[in-house]
């Protein structure tokens, strides 16, 4: 079953002179995915590029992954490692993805966020093969340390959280269109404050029933488009804190 699912590429900038890479980027992907039987597969689309997935999970991944604006680019199956098993006979191993980050433009050479090496895989899947895996984690471990990357594996519990459950939500508001100028208005009043709970920005800022409504999609709508901000790691409420995101 192949799926593409495309989430990003909205035409808004948010990131235009803010942040740049300062991190080398050669890596391509070696190899190809196909379609598979056995799981979910297909690409997903942003930034107007398609990085493929063999699994709901790298899927999901993905969609968290990407929700950040600190990400540059994600590179699928980046590079085989070799690797020397438990038995003494030699393999090679492709990790999952090689996420880079942007950092502050008048950040040093070498001084920002390492990119990271991933592999996504469930966690019965690691339990029950832990024994065989560990060759090749630990040979990705050095492969990650010898270019200045970090290597992290991915399961469930590090992908299907609040975050992508809030990422999700909203989706349903991104591709809608507001008033600019009220949206300056919002930042601005924001701005001003600091911070403030998505209640009272409504309240503030959007009159009667129906206003009222309108008002909720819009604030959400920022927030998918990363006007404002909140921790996207708690519930997302009436209660919820946004700010307008820093661009230092």
């Amino acid at each position: 079953m192949v799926l593409i699912i495309e989430i990003g590429d909205t035409g808004l900038d948010n990131n235009k002179n803010k942040r740049y890479c300062v991190q080398p980027h050669p890596e391509k992907s070696v190899r190809i995915i196909g379609t598979t039987r056995r799981s979910v597969s297909g690409y997903f689309m942003w930034n107007g590029s398609s990085i493929p997935y063999e699994s709901s999970l790298e899927r999901d991944f993905l969609i968290r992954t990407t929700f950040s604006s600190n990400v540059l680019d994600i590179i699928s199956q980046p590079m085989r490692i070799d690797f020397t098993a438990i038995s003494g006979r030699e393999y090679s191993y492709t990790p999952d993805y090689l996420v880079y980050y942007r950092t502050d433009e008048n950040a040093e050479w070498g001084t920002g966020r390492s990119p990271l090496l991933v592999e996504v895989k469930p966690r019965e899947e690691i339990r029950s093969k832990w024994p065989s895996m560990k060759s090749k984690f630990k040979a990705a471990l050095r492969y990650a340390k010898q270019q200045g990357y970090k290597f992290a594996i991915f399961d469930e519990s590090r992908i299907r959280d609040q975050k992508l459950e809030n990422i999700v939500f909203l989706q349903r508001y991104k591709r809608m269109e507001f008033s600019e100028e009220q949206t300056k208005w919002i930042l601005e009043n924001l701005q001003n404050m600091g911070q403030a709970s998505f209640e009272y920005l409504l309240t503030r800022h959007f009159f009667g029933e129906t206003d009222r409504a309108v008002g909720i999609s819009h604030l959400w709508h920022m927030l998918v488009h990363g006007l404002i901000e909140c921790d996207m790691l708690q519930p997302l409420t009436n209660q919820t804190t946004l700010w307008v995101p820093s661009n230092e």
